[in-house]
C-alpha cells in the first residue's frame, strides 16, 4: 500500500505542480485573502471542472487523425490509456501538456479580469483541482478502495468509462458535468461497447453506422 501512495506523491510531474501550487498559494496568502481571491480561487475550480469534460469528450476523443504527429499526440495523451487502463506512466497527464493549459486558461481569465494577484488566485483554484483530477484518475485505476459513498461513486464512473462503454461518464472529478451534457448514465441503460479500450475505431465505427 505504501508503494501505492509514493508512485502518486512522488511523481515527477505531480512534484512539479505540487511546488508550483504551494508557491502560488504562498503568495496569495502572504498578501492576505479577500473576497476577490477567494471568489477567483473558487471560480478556478469551476472553470477546470468544465475544461476536464470538455477536453476528456471533444479532445481525447477525437476521431484518429490522418496526420500522424497528432495521432502519436493522441495516443499518449489518451488512446493508450484505454488500451492498457491500468499502465501507471499514462495514469497522468504528461507536464508538457497539462502545464501550458493551466497558463492558456490563466491568460485568458487575467485578460478577462486583469487583476494580477486574484489571477493568481483563479491559477492556484486550476492547479488544485488539476492534482485533484490526477488523485481520482489515479485510485479509479489502482487497488485502493474509497472509504466514502462520493469516492465509490467517482471510481465506479470512469472504470464504467473503461470498460463499459467510452462515450459516457467522461468526468473524472466531476462527473456532475456529465449531467449537464447529458452523458452520466444508469449503466443498466448503456450497451457495452465493442470498442470501449480503442479510441482509433471508436469514432469510425459510430460514423459507419
Amino acid at each position: 500500500m505504501k508503494n501505492l501512495y509514493k508512485d502518486f506523491f512522488l511523481h515527477r510531474d505531480l512534484v512539479i505542480l505540487f511546488l508550483i501550487t504551494i508557491g502560488l498559494l504562498s503568495v496569495v496568502t502572504e498578501t492576505g485573502w479577500n473576497w476577490g481571491k477567494a471568489v477567483s480561487y473558487l471560480l478556478g475550480w469551476i472553470v477546470f471542472m468544465f475544461s476536464e469534460y470538455l477536453t476528456h469528450r471533444f479532445v481525447f476523443h477525437l476521431k484518429a487523425p490522418k496526420n500522424p504527429f497528432l495521432l502519436k499526440l493522441l495516443r499518449r495523451l489518451h488512446y493508450d490509456h484505454h488500451v492498457y487502463p491500468n499502465e501507471l506512466h499514462l495514469l497522468f497527464l504528461p507536464i508538457w501538456y497539462s502545464l501550458p493549459s493551466m497558463v492558456v486558461l490563466t491568460a485568458i481569465y487575467y485578460l478577462i479580469h486583469p487583476i494580477a494577484f486574484e489571477t493568481f488566485a483563479f491559477s492556484t483554484g486550476l492547479l488544485t483541482m488539476l492534482i485533484t483530477y490526477e488523485w481520482t484518475h489515479y485510485v479509479a485505476h489502482r487497488p485502493i478502495k474509497p472509504k466514502t459513498k462520493l469516492g465509490k461513486w467517482l471510481k465506479k464512473g470512469h472504470i464504467l468509462h473503461h470498460y463499459k462503454n467510452e462515450n459516457f461518464w467522461f468526468g473524472v472529478s466531476s462527473p456532475f458535468i456529465d449531467v449537464l451534457f447529458g452523458t452520466l448514465k444508469d449503466e443498466k441503460d448503456v450497451e457495452l461497447s465493442t470498442t470501449v479500450k480503442d479510441l482509433e475505431k471508436s469514432k469510425s465505427q459510430m460514423e459507419a453506422k
